[in-house]
């Protein structure tokens, strides 16, 4: 039996990014060398989202990609099976920049960290930030998130759900007793 509460509406998601976005101008005093890198598939639609606020608000035009980082992941199942992984290609440099990795929920670390492996890969920032819409604890890796949405403490029975309108459902965080 599931038993699950929304947490956050379309309406709160906009107003979390909004203020996500105004921290990140603010530590970076403005987007001059900021890019915004999105963990496929929830983070980068939070990437996405971010970018598009900054500029409609006229704030500037801020790089931003998503990042796939299925071969960094240190849990893959399988030698003989290879995920369906794609080849990461920004279409900017990350020299010299602070990146700013963005994902949906952050929980054990492991996915923060993988995405830090491959962003070296691609090139040598000067900075990287991590950006969360949760951080649900439960660390397993010295990982910390510089900005973050909403902090939601969970059990190992609770799971944070992210949905997207841009992933096929209606803006809401839920969390869900399992």
């Amino acid at each position: 039996m599931t038993d699950s509460h929304v947490i956050m509406d379309a309406d709160g998601m906009r107003r979390t990014l909004v203020r996500l976005s105004h921290e990140i101008e603010e530590r970076n005093e403005g987007f001059a060398d900021v890019v915004l890198v999105g963990v496929k598939r929830g983070g980068e639609v939070v990437a996405r989202r971010l970018a598009a606020l900054i500029e409609s608000a006229g704030r500037g035009e801020v790089p931003c990609a998503g990042l796939d980082i299925t071969m960094s992941r240190d849990d893959l199942v399988s030698a003989f099976i290879l995920p369906d992984a794609q080849k990461n290609d920004l279409g900017f440099p990350l020299e010299g920049k602070t990146v700013v990795l963005c994902d949906d929920v952050l929980h054990t670390g492991r996915s923060a960290v993988a995405g830090i492996e491959a962003l070296f890969r691609l090139g040598r920032p000067s900075r990287i930030q991590l950006l969360v819409l949760v951080d649900r604890g439960g660390r397993e890796l010295p990982v910390r998130a510089d900005y973050v949405g909403k902090n939601v403490p969970t059990s190992r029975e609770e799971y944070i759900e992210v949905h997207f309108k841009e992933l096929g459902s209606e803006d809401s965080l839920t969390i869900t007793r399992r």
